[in-house]
């Protein structure tokens, strides 16, 4: 297996113990039964993964995690990701909110959330968007005003994954309506239990059920100034840092997405016959695995180098994390329709689970950034990257001559189609 020459040792014990967990401690009932929307949020899954050491694995030992690499949770999230994306967000988000407290808060938000959070003992959510825009972060109209040593929050926020579930959220609130755009939000930690704080309405999803997902309201909710994590109106530069676990794991649990409906699709086409051979001999079909195959191993390359990248603080980081949550969702959502496909007439129902992941993938492509936010990303800073290389003097001796032959020769083809050529 390709991740086998990726991961070392340690990483693929890890991926073959999560494995093991998705194998023998989820049950398909429950899988099933979220699906149906019969449950709210699964918290037992989630007090499961704790209990046995599988949440935030990134961060440090003395907090609850075990100090493993990105490489590590993107393996972990793999196999996770085959449960489809309710039950992959329900593992990822103690990396995503986990990253803020571990980076940004403070010693006692941190022994009070981090580690009860690691343990499956509490159940975070991260509360970012507005009924008023999706993309727009610093158009953000939720308010936070402090005065005397509280907060107090009015607002809303949308599309939050247990809403109704999750024992805290972490939500980007304006505190500097006046300020510049990269200086007026701030994140601030609230109790789901504190007077004011209301999950308004539950959404009823193509997939990805059985979350919670729903709206919040603030209604003058109030919070002490210690539940900030960071500094005030530095919710910008911490956005930027939550981005890395939010796209990183939305890539890393679509490589499971696409693998699960995959392997049914080819089992499939070895015991199903049409004019007297087994289909997976036509190659409308076995062209078809092929395809899907690559894009599946390319997208878990590049994910993990991505995760090497952030952890090697290598200048094209962010722009790679960007490439790996575009290529990794597209091709989940790509994969799930190779294998309907593949599968026909019967993938569109529920015999199989196919049709249950390609809803869970439609949402990949959106949800931390859609697809076209991070082609505006990577183009920004891969045009920064050559730009900046130019500009810092590092041109070759002879690149104005360079320069000149390929005007040159721009202006004889031009030459060239004008005379019809």
């Amino acid at each position: 297996m390709l991740q086998d020459v990726l991961l070392t040792r340690e990483e693929i014990a890890l991926r073959e113990e999560v494995r093991e967990f998705v194998k023998n401690e989820v049950s398909p009932d429950l899988v099933k039964k979220m699906d149906r929307d019969e449950i709210r949020y699964p918290r037992e899954y989630v007090k499961a993964l704790g209990e046995r050491n599988l949440l935030g694995l990134r961060f440090p030992v003395k907090y609850g995690g075990r100090g493993l690499s990105w490489a590590a949770e993107v393996a972990a999230l793999e196999e996770i990701g085959v449960l489809g994306t309710a039950l992959g967000c329900a593992f990822a988000m103690p990396s995503i909110v986990g990253e803020a407290l571990n980076v940004f808060g403070s010693d006692e938000l941190k022994e009070k959330f981090l580690k009860p959070m690691l343990k499956g003992d509490l159940v975070s959510a991260e509360a970012l968007t507005e009924p008023r825009g999706g993309s727009d972060f610093f158009g953000a109209t939720t308010r936070a005003e402090l005065k005397d040593g509280y907060f107090t929050i009015r607002g809303q926020k949308r599309f939050v994954v247990a809403a109704d579930g999750a024992d805290f959220f972490i939500v980007y609130c304006n505190t500097n309506p006046d300020g510049k755009p990269h200086e007026r939000i701030s994140l601030i930690l609230i109790e789901a239990d504190r007077p004011g704080v209301e999950a308004k309405y539950l959404y009823g999803l193509l997939g990805t059920r059985g979350g919670g997902t729903g709206r919040l309201l603030f209604r003058d909710v109030k919070v002490p100034e210690s539940n900030l994590i960071g500094e005030l109106h530095q919710g910008a530069h911490i956005f930027n840092t939550m981005m890395v676990p939010e796209r990183m794991t939305s890539a890393g649990a679509s490589l499971g997405i696409a693998r699960a409906p995959l392997e049914v699709a080819v089992r499939y086409s070895d015991r199903r016959k049409a004019f007297g051979q087994k289909i997976r001999r036509f190659e409308g079909v076995s062209f078809q695995v092929a395809e899907a195959v690559t894009r599946l191993d390319a997208a878990r390359a590049i994910t993990i180098a991505a995760g090497k990248a952030v952890e090697a603080r290598v200048p094209a980081a962010r722009r790679l994390v960007s490439e790996a949550k575009k290529f990794a969702t597209d091709t989940a959502w790509e994969v799930c329709n190779i294998a309907m496909r593949i599968v026909g007439g019967i993938g569109y129902t529920n015999v199989f689970p196919i049709e249950k992941m390609v809803r869970d993938a439609r949402l990949i492509q959106i949800w931390t950034g859609t697809n076209e936010i991070m082609n505006l990303l990577i183009q920004h800073e891969y045009y920064d990257e050559v730009l900046k290389d130019r500009l810092s003097g590092r041109m070759i001796e002879d690149d104005a001559q360079e320069s000149h032959a390929v005007d040159e020769k721009v202006y004889e083809d031009e030459e060239m189609w004008s005379k019809g050529w």
